[in-house]
């Protein structure tokens, strides 16, 4: 929706006609891509989703850092438009990395990564996908701790928080970032670190794209090795060098849900000690048991994208495939984590009576939180926005649960699905709030559009976000001409 208001730093004025603003780009010398053309349908085409695609007026696509403070200052002071910011589309839903009547700035042409050996540090541009990033990095013998899917962005994983395969090392991935750069919302380029603009660099650990447009994010690289998969929170503590996600998933054409877990050890420990309990479990119906570099373990966990579909290995010559997720913290307790696995089978059942058929898949992943790992984000520096410390987590060990519907349909069946998915959300709530299992935190990466994961980091962030957000954008410019994503709760 087009934003009727005068230009919020009272310039230049609305430029007239539909398109003038795409025009107003193209003239400045920038690369647009229009509806219709190749280049264009292409680009559209490489959302993860479908349901994300919204059909700009235009793409406009920067390939530095200065053209991006070049295209927020022609767009605030000559246009009305409101736009979207894309890095790698992988969000499943919209609006969020696009928007329909409005400029699309594409960052996908800014996938640059380079290494400073002096200071071991990787300098990352804000458009890259983390395929990019590792395999710059691989021939160094380092890695950063970020995405465990290769295709995913590096912005908006970073500004959502960024669990990783090396969280119980290292923490998050925005704990490891050790300078931003940004335009803000007037267009002025700068940088957010410990000794500039602090209070940003803490607000950019979490905080999502409330407060411009991040560039480059540079961060603490470490010696990589490889990884070891195997197919473990309380003693997460004693063992920080493993990662574990865990799938209880009814996949479409079985007869009865499978565990799928994807178990991963940074020494390079194929049969390490901290998975034994898992090797355990029989019948055991494969394994990809290896020793492997941090690339190739992301590619091996990619999701095909483009056909509202989370799922692997799809094709497009069958009806439209849907998806919708949502994720929320429950206390390690083996009482509550049960209830969720029958509620994922209940789910299962009620959703073959309603689309009268199995063609649809549900995948409810566990991933461990303990309390270790987000002791990381202060050991490194300035903390982050979070929320999950003493007033959230409490000290204790917890564990992130998401599930997501995979289905065949199109927009009308996914609306009821989002109904049921948020019902199914609701009874967990209902039933971790009446044990004392309960956890506010929603990780904003994988959370739904019906949820308000900034509002989970607690009262304190949140006040501490809106007060950083009056500071570099005092005219409210993102909040009103960026609407897409997750904004930062107003005061109740």
């Amino acid at each position: 929706m087009t934003d009727s208001r005068p230009p919020a730093n009272g310039g230049g004025g609305a430029i007239p006609g539909a398109d003038s603003k795409c025009d107003l780009l193209e003239a400045a010398g920038f690369k647009v891509l229009r509806p219709s053309t190749a280049a264009y349908n292409a680009r559209e085409a490489e959302y993860y989703s479908v349901s994300a695609r919204m059909s700009p007026s235009c793409i406009v696509q920067p390939k530095i850092a200065e053209e991006v403070s070049k295209v927020i200052k022609l767009l605030v002071t000559n246009t009305t438009s409101n736009w979207a910011v894309r890095c790698g589309g992988h969000t499943a839903w919209g609006p969020a990395a696009d928007i329909h009547d409005g400029v699309t700035i594409d960052l996908g042409l800014m996938n640059q990564t380079e290494y400073d050996a002096e200071t071991q540090t990787a300098k990352i541009q804000g458009g890259s996908l983390w395929k990019d990033v590792y395999s710059t990095l691989e021939p160094h013998g380092v890695t950063v701790p970020g995405g465990r899917t290769s295709t995913v962005g590096v912005g908006g994983f970073i500004l959502g928080g960024g669990n990783n395969f090396y969280s119980g090392r290292v923490g998050f991935a925005c704990d490891n970032v050790v300078n931003y750069e940004i335009v803000l919302a007037n267009g002025e380029l700068t940088n957010a670190n410990a000794n500039e603009n602090a209070d940003l660099w803490k607000a950019l650990k979490g905080g999502s794209s409330n407060f411009g447009i991040v560039t480059r994010f540079d961060m603490r690289a470490f010696a990589a090795g490889n990884l070891a998969l195997s197919h473990f929170v309380d003693g997460a503590s004693d063992y920080q060098a493993g990662s574990a996600l865990s799938f209880w998933s009814y996949i479409r054409g079985t007869s009865e849900s499978v565990i799928i877990s994807a178990l991963h050890d940074a020494t390079d420990t194929a049969d390490a000690p901290a998975f034994a309990e898992y090797e355990a479990i029989e019948p055991r119906l494969s394994s990809s048991l290896r020793s492997d570099s941090h690339l190739n373990m992301t590619i091996e966990l990619n999701f095909e994208k483009g056909f509202r579909s989370v799922e692997p290995n799809l094709t497009a010559n069958k009806s439209r495939r849907s998806n919708v997720w949502f994720a929320q913290t429950v206390v390690n307790e083996p009482s509550i984590l049960k209830y969720i696995i029958d509620q994922h089978n209940a789910f299962v059942e009620s959703w073959k009576a309603e689309v009268g058929n199995d063609t649809f898949s549900l995948y409810t992943p566990f991933q461990p939180l303990p309390a270790v790992l987000f002791a990381h984000g202060a050991a490194h520096g300035g903390g982050n926005v979070l929320g999950m410390n003493a007033t959230n987590m409490r000290g204790r060990n917890c564990v992130l649960h998401q599930a997501f519907l995979v289905f065949e349909g199109g927009p009308e069946l996914e609306v009821e699905a989002r109904r049921r998915m948020t019902a199914y959300r609701a009874a967990v709530k209902r039933e971790s709030v009446r044990t004392g299992t309960d956890v506010a935190f929603e990780y904003l990466n994988y959370a739904d559009k019906t949820q308000d994961p900034l509002r989970s980091y607690g009262a304190d962030n949140v006040a501490f976000l809106r007060a950083v957000a009056a500071k570099y954008d005092p005219e409210g410019t993102l909040r009103r001409r960026m609407p897409g994503g997750f904004k930062i709760p107003e005061e109740d």
